[in-house]
């Protein structure tokens, strides 16, 4: 079963995306969009990854935790030795819906989830995204017409590492150099950010779903996206990977015919909320 953080038929919660007053200014305003120029380019990310990853960055992490109302208990109890490392804290208990036809969810975040058309298109919020310019593969994108595009945004107090959903074989991941907007909604109105954002992608052959293919899509102070493995085989539950510092976003495309994903999260999505979900938890089955 899923890990102990979540309760057997809890009705699940949803939020209402709000962005603070820093976003705004950032997305909003003339100064603010000068700054951002700046802000999302790699290298600023890169030096950002630098000071988290230094023993001095430790002095930011009560502090964070304290903000973010996490709860330390769940997670492992030793020594961190940098901000990044608490960033990238593991559970101290992990565990996943282990039935052969349960879809789970890759990691902890807020679910929204999109039919994808025959023209290979998903909407967000009346704009069009393309799947072949999310992957720059438009061969790829062709076994997705009529699939399903779930988005798992990640909040800075979310678990932020993630594991595969099925067993399989995979691929090498596929690194697609970018910028690193916020994945917030605020930037979905003046940035594609699932075309202009750094992400990589591996796909998937999996046992119960078919050709799954996973994106991580790095976000605005992202240092790093941290896969541990190349091509090879996995096992549903095992962890794929982590993020570094900041929010961030994993997207996974289902073949059309595969997987039968809850209808709340559609309906949600449909009335703009997102529906919070964990690491492991059944979000579907295999059809």
């Amino acid at each position: 079963m899923a890990d102990d953080r979540q309760k057997a038929g809890r009705p699940r919660q949803t939020v209402k995306a709000e962005d603070g007053a820093a976003l705004r200014f950032l997305y909003d305003s003339f100064l603010g969009r000068a700054v951002l120029k700046l802000l999302v380019s790699p290298g600023v990310s890169r030096l950002c990854g630098r000071l988290m990853d230094s023993r001095f960055s430790r002095r930011f992490i009560s502090g964070f935790a304290e903000r973010n109302k996490i709860d330390r208990s769940q997670y492992e109890q030793r020594e961190y030795v940098s901000f990044n490392d608490f960033f990238c804290r593991k559970l101290a208990r992990f565990s996943f819906d282990e039935r052969p036809d349960s879809l789970i969810a890759p990691c902890d975040s807020k679910l929204s989830a999109f039919p994808i058309s025959k023209e290979r298109e998903f909407m967000i919020k009346g704009t069009p995204y393309s799947v072949a310019e999310l992957l720059r593969d438009q061969e790829l994108a062709r076994s997705y017409e009529e699939g399903i595009c779930l988005i798992f945004r990640l909040g800075v107090d979310d678990y932020h590492r993630y594991c595969y959903m099925d067993d399989g074989t995979k691929g090498g991941n596929v690194f697609l150099p970018g910028k690193l907007h916020t994945v917030q909604p605020i930037a979905l109105r003046r940035y594609d950010i699932y075309k202009e954002n750094c992400r990589e992608y591996t796909v998937m052959e999996t046992r119960h779903f078919g050709r799954v293919t996973q994106v991580e899509v790095g976000a605005l102070l992202v240092g790093k996206i941290a896969n541990h493995q190349q091509a090879g085989s996995f096992r549903k539950g095992e962890e794929k990977g982590m993020f570094l510092y900041g929010g961030s976003t994993i997207v996974l495309l289902l073949e059309k015919g595969r997987a039968r994903v809850d209808e709340e999260f559609f309906k949600n999505t449909a009335d703009s909320l997102e529906t919070v979900v964990k690491i492991g938890e059944r979000i579907g089955t295999a059809v």
